[in-house]
């Protein structure tokens, strides 16, 4: 099997999207729609966040099984869930003021490293994704699974951090 040294017919519209996305997110944290309670989203998209940490773990697992087509499913879910976390992300920021941190100490100090990395990886974690996806479904696999081997930890992070941010801010919701 000759592997493809070509770039993706993808190759521009995922650097595209990895420069739009994070750039119209914090765009649109900017913006503030008042009328709307979206409080109940918290808790929903930190679910999301969960069971994307969990279907990774099962994809990878499948595909070390060579249940492909499992994995290929698992991998589509995850990137749906991922898209529809960054929906209500959104939509409840656009609508409520964000919840300052009221931890003291060393919590306070554990609290910010985590949510400044996940911030930052989560920025980082979009190109990995869709280049890794599109070698996929390119059929480039042995240029798939050199990729994968970086961006599954780095979105197992994003999405199991997700989780551990929404739990030690909770508390402070108002």
């Amino acid at each position: 099997m000759a592997i493809e040294t070509t770039r993706s017919p993808y190759h521009k519209l995922i650097v595209a999207l990895s420069i739009i996305l994070p750039v119209a997110v914090a765009a649109l944290f900017r913006i503030k729609i008042p009328g709307y309670d979206l409080s109940f989203l918290p808790p929903i998209y930190a679910t999301i966040n969960g069971l994307t940490a969990l279907l990774l773990v099962t994809a990878v697992m499948a595909i070390k099984r060579k249940n492909r087509a499992l994995h290929e499913r698992l991998m589509k879910t995850c990137m749906a869930l991922s898209a529809a976390f960054l929906v209500m992300y959104v939509l409840y920021h656009m609508t409520s003021d964000s919840t300052p941190y009221g931890g003291q100490g060393v919590w306070r100090a554990v609290y910010y490293f985590i949510l400044i990395s996940h911030i930052l990886l989560s920025v980082v974690v979009v190109p990995l994704v869709l280049f890794t996806f599109s070698r996929a479904l390119a059929g480039n696999f042995v240029r798939h699974r050199a990729l994968a081997k970086f961006t599954f930890p780095v979105w197992l992070y994003v999405a199991i951090t997700g989780v551990i941010v929404y739990l030690m801010i909770s508390p402070y919701y108002a």
